[in-house]
């Protein structure tokens, strides 16, 4: 075994089986005696080539083959961290980011983008089901789990005078927490999910290539009788995050 953490045991070349899949058997070995933990970063790249006695593009296909297996995610220009079930699955109900980390035992961070009130556009203002040109808040987040950034989020609502929103501290805020707070019933949401391809502003902030595919989730968050109460556009990477449902039949017989 390759220790990791340690002094590096030099692989196999005699072996038949390639050095790129001894490299991962032994990356492998480490997660699962627990010395590296779920969605913590690995050890910089040059300490993994002096430790495991192997080329860059030997261990990058180790590497790349260990996010194949969903045992690693890739995040450009930070490095490469262990995957967590948190990074492949939405949730099943409607729940806040927050609500979700909690839930997995993760700390939820954001880096805020945008939080500033501006006049509606006809289309914001169609889709809240108020006036053109009314205020509405804006607030556009880097979404991260545990340090580890997994989505970018750009929510609207219209603004709630009774708060001064400019006092919220949005890194840490629950954006669900705040308007339930403010009295507003988030009962549900219509919500329609497509594959994309990240583009150069969103593939920086995600800390992922160009162009490689991303889940975007356009969702309306309505109170109890219907009536909109927020609408998001969350883009999700690809690597970090699945959909898993179910389905049912109805009992109707079919061919």
């Amino acid at each position: 075994m390759i220790g990791i953490e340690g002094q590096a045991a030099p692989l196999q070349s005699d072996s038949p089986e390639p050095l790129w899949q001894q490299a991962a058997k032994a990356i492998m070995k480490e997660i699962a005696a627990g010395k590296l933990v779920s969605g913590s970063r690995l050890p910089p790249e040059r300490d993994l080539l002096t430790r495991l006695s192997i080329s860059r593009v030997t261990l990058r296909r180790a590497l790349q083959s260990l996010v194949t297996d969903g045992v690693l995610v890739s995040s450009h220009g930070r490095g490469w961290y262990i995957a967590t079930e948190a990074h492949q699955e939405f949730p099943q109900t409607l729940e806040s980011f927050s609500e979700t980390a909690a839930r997995l035992g993760l700390a939820p961070s954001s880096e805020v983008l945008r939080a500033e009130e501006a006049p509606a556009s006809l289309d914001e203002a169609e889709e809240l089901g108020i006036a053109p040109g009314g205020p509405v808040f804006h607030l556009d987040r880097v979404r991260m789990l545990d340090g580890v950034p997994v989505a970018v989020d750009q929510s609207f609502f219209p603004s709630i005078r009774r708060l001064d929103m400019s006092a919220i501290d949005f890194k840490t805020a629950s954006l669900f927490r705040l308007l339930s707070g403010a009295g507003f019933d988030l009962a549900r949401a219509e919500s329609t999910i497509e594959a994309q391809a990240a583009d150069k502003t969103l593939a920086r902030h995600l800390g992922i290539e160009q162009g490689m595919p991303i889940l975007a989730m356009r969702q309306l968050v309505e109170d109890g009788n219907g009536r909109p109460v927020m609408a998001s556009t969350i883009r999700y990477a690809g690597d970090r995050y699945r959909l898993r449902t179910s389905f049912s039949r109805t009992g109707k017989a079919g061919g």
